[in-house]
């Protein structure tokens, strides 16, 4: 599946969000979970589809960006995960079970990454997968 490039980086630009938030949820993030995102993204999320950046990068690394965005600037992951799922909720046409899935997996590799997961990042997953069952 090819996306069209419109929706394809706020796509990605998005799903920085939600990690981050997934990460951040307990008010630190760990170097493993970043590590653990990166591995996600160069494994998984670059081959998605075939879209590039403006700088002819993989668009999947606009989910770095935007996490090390958010993590300088000590964004709410509250905030974050809701921005997440409103769009979500206006684009459910780019939210294929193949994508709910890869998400899950992506946002729980990076829970478990660190000292395994804790309340508030178990909590923000299962409101996820509840969001993703809608």
């Amino acid at each position: 599946m090819i996306p069209d490039i419109k929706t394809t980086q706020p796509f990605y630009h998005h799903l920085g969000k939600l990690f981050y938030a997934v990460a951040f949820s307990d008010k630190k993030i760990a170097p493993e979970e970043f590590l653990k995102l990166q591995e996600y993204i160069e494994k998984f999320w670059v081959q998605y589809d075939s879209l590039t950046d403006i700088f002819e990068s993989d668009a999947a690394h606009l989910i770095e960006v935007v996490f090390e965005g958010a993590q300088f600037f000590k964004e709410s992951p509250d905030d974050m995960f809701q921005s997440f799922i409103s769009y979500k909720r206006k684009h459910e046409n780019l939210f294929n079970s193949q994508v709910r899935l890869l998400i899950l997996e992506t946002a729980r590799a990076i829970a478990h990454s660190y000292a395994q997961i804790n309340k508030s990042e178990l909590i923000m997953l299962s409101t996820l997968e509840i969001e993703f069952n809608k």
